[in-house]
Formats: C-alpha cells, sequence, structure tokens
C-alpha cells in the first residue's frame, strides 16, 4: 500500500510539472503587435541602410551623409521596411553646391506601397532631394528643408511627411490593442518568447525536476 502511495505521489508530481510547463508555453505571444508609421534610417558605407538609433530631432549628419524616411507598416526596428531605390549621395546632390557654413545632406523619402497606406489611400512616388542647412543641424532640419509640411505628435514621433499621412500618428494596426510598447523598439515585439516566460519555464523545469527527485527519493 505504501508502495502504490509513494508511485501515485510520484506521477501527480511529474502532472503537475508538465501541467505549469503547457500552461506558460500557451501564455507566449502568438504575434507582436503592428504599427503604421515613418521609419528613420541612415545610409552607411557600401549603400546599406542602418535604421537609426535616434529621433531626426537629435541625429546630427555629416556633410555627405544620406538620410531615409520609409512609411510601413512593421512591429519594429528588425522587422521594419527599408526605403526603396538606390540613390546616393553623388547623385542626388548632384546639382546642389556646397557652401561655407553649411552641408549637404541626401534625403530619400519614401511613402511605401499601397497595402501600408492607411484606408486605401494612394501613396506618393518615392523621392529624393538634397537639403543644405546649417553646419549644427539635424536630421529633422534637412528633412524640412525639402519635405515640408511635416506633423509630429506630443512625444516628437514623426506622423507625416510632405502631409502624408493627413491623419493619424503611429497606430497600431494589428496584434495585443493593449501593449504598446513594441513601436520601434530594435529589441521587443519580435513575436519571440519575452525574458519573463523563458525565466517562468526555466523555474517550472527546476522546480519540477525537484519534485520528481523527491518523489523518487521518497520511493527509494
Amino acid at each position: 500500500m505504501t508502495h502504490r502511495r509513494r508511485g501515485h505521489g510520484h506521477r501527480r508530481a511529474v502532472a503537475v510539472f508538465f501541467a505549469a510547463l503547457l500552461a506558460l508555453l500557451a501564455a507566449a505571444p502568438a504575434h507582436a503587435a503592428d504599427y503604421r508609421y515613418w521609419s528613420f534610417w541612415q545610409r552607411g558605407e557600401g549603400g546599406t541602410w542602418a535604421y537609426a538609433t535616434q529621433g531626426p530631432s537629435t541625429a546630427r549628419p555629416d556633410d555627405g551623409d544620406v538620410d531615409g524616411f520609409r512609411f510601413a507598416v512593421s512591429a519594429d526596428a528588425k522587422t521594419a521596411k527599408k526605403p526603396r531605390g538606390t540613390a546616393d549621395f553623388a547623385t542626388v546632390c548632384a546639382d546642389t553646391k556646397a557652401a561655407a557654413g553649411k552641408k549637404r545632406i541626401a534625403v530619400v523619402i519614401d511613402f511605401g506601397t499601397a497595402a501600408d497606406a492607411p484606408d486605401g489611400r494612394t501613396p506618393p512616388k518615392p523621392r529624393t532631394a538634397c537639403a543644405r542647412i546649417d553646419e549644427g543641424g539635424s536630421s529633422a532640419d534637412a528633412l524640412a528643408a525639402v519635405a515640408e509640411p511635416l506633423r509630429y505628435d506630443n512625444n516628437a514621433l514623426l506622423c507625416a511627411i510632405s502631409d502624408y499621412p493627413k491623419s493619424g500618428c503611429g497606430e497600431q494596426v494589428s496584434g495585443d490593442k493593449g501593449d504598446r510598447s513594441g513601436r520601434g523598439a530594435a529589441d521587443e515585439g519580435d513575436g519571440g518568447p519575452s525574458v519573463g516566460l523563458v525565466a517562468g519555464v526555466a523555474a517550472v523545469v527546476v522546480l519540477g525536476a525537484a519534485a520528481v527527485w523527491q518523489a523518487r527519493r521518497r520511493r527509494g
């Protein structure tokens, strides 16, 4: 009778362990939230676009740099769509002469595709422009010099370039409506398990293993 009770306790501990593990795995997000917004890019050596690590109002490009802006739907920096086209500084600023106390920034503006447009609107065609601004000017200054009117929200998020889109600002279009933390973040919203979930699974594994060990120990 004692042996049967111990065997029952062992099976019970294993069942509890796997039930908790499955519950944690089921809590993993199925898909990260998607947002419709303007992303900001900087073109490096070799013509490769890199997602900007700071906003256009704080970025200080040098003479000869290329800034890019792309309107699209994405969850974060890892999935954001890059500006299209191969235009470089020499091409964009070929007809803009250098001037003392000024710097020239090539600006690439990609209004996105019809699939990314809000309410079925037709986006303008991508375009480029060469901005000549003061030496201490920001990427936002360069954009304003060639693509007004611009629209920002109260948090300095870029909402519209050349009045596109006319309304809305970084609105969520899919995913969990209660979580807006993933917009534009390079390390969040990638659809994978969260750090908390992984830690929780690890804790269950440890506790479950301890329960099984205790049950076997009692049997012995």
